[in-house]
């Protein structure tokens, strides 16, 4: 539930348009509700402006089915992350006609209804092409809570005149997300280029002894460019989130 229906909700019990029954059925499922393998945390949205993401890894078919059916009767936005096409493929018949599968990121949104851009810009960059799909994850979660999000992709530090042509576009963000495996050398230098915020996020991309991340995210947690801070290995959901959280401080009401 988010804050502007729950004002609703108390305003028109108030003005005694509503009884105080339909009232609690509208409120009956906070702060949580219980499907037994999972409990629904229909309050986050209320608490922290953001609603519950699915983690699809993991889940059968009939859970992730069931959890999505659970939150759009919420009235709540869906993000579904690390959802495989082939999962994709079991739900989608069951799915409404508003359901976004982005292959690329292996996320799945649904929509209650369109929400204008954000007043700040989150950029997400990528060192290689194969970073692609957490960056897209990234962006994809930024720009579904709210943020207006710009990619700018293959522009890693192996070919540095591909990053400094794009300087300007990146000091034009609120916050920039720097996606990158193998040295994961992408977000030092993009936190020495900017004044603003960086997110670094590692990706299991690279060769053996990148292992499986580990190298990108050791480099990034050591990086001595002032302003970056890391996420986990492939964890552009989290980065995503932080961005938008960065990105709309100062201004609670796009929250």
């Amino acid at each position: 539930m988010k804050r502007e229906e729950l004002k609703k909700v108390l305003t028109d019990l108030y003005q005694k348009k509503i009884t105080p029954g339909q009232g609690l059925e509208t409120l009956k499922t906070l702060p949580y509700e219980n499907l037994d393998f999972a409990r629904l945390d229909h309050h986050r949205h209320l608490r922290s402006g953001q609603p519950e993401a699915i983690f699809s890894e993991g889940k059968t078919t009939d859970q992730l089915l069931a959890i999505i059916r659970k939150m759009i009767a919420a009235k709540s936005d869906v993000l579904a992350t690390k959802l495989t096409a082939e999962v994709y493929k079991k739900l989608k018949p069951k799915l409404s006609k508003k359901a976004e599968y982005h292959p690329a990121s292996k996320t799945l949104v649904i929509r209650q209804k369109k929400k204008s851009p954000g007043a700040g810009l989150v950029v997400v960059v990528s060192a290689g092409t194969s970073d692609i799909p957490i960056a897209e994850e990234a962006a994809v979660t930024a720009e579904l809570f709210g943020s207006q999000v710009e990619t700018i992709y293959d522009i890693g530090v192996a070919g540095i005149h591909r990053l400094l042509d794009n300087t300007d576009r990146l000091r034009k963000a609120r916050v920039v997300v720097a996606v990158a495996g193998m040295d994961g050398a992408l977000a030092s230098v993009v936190g020495g280029l900017i004044e603003n915020p960086v997110i670094a996020v590692p990706t299991s991309v690279g060769y053996g002894a990148s292992f499986n991340g580990v190298a990108a995210l050791l480099t990034m947690l050591n990086s001595c460019a002032q302003g970056v801070a890391t996420v986990n290995i492939d964890n552009g959901f989290g980065a995503g989130s932080m961005a938008h959280r960065i990105n709309l401080l100062g201004e609670p009401d796009a929250l």
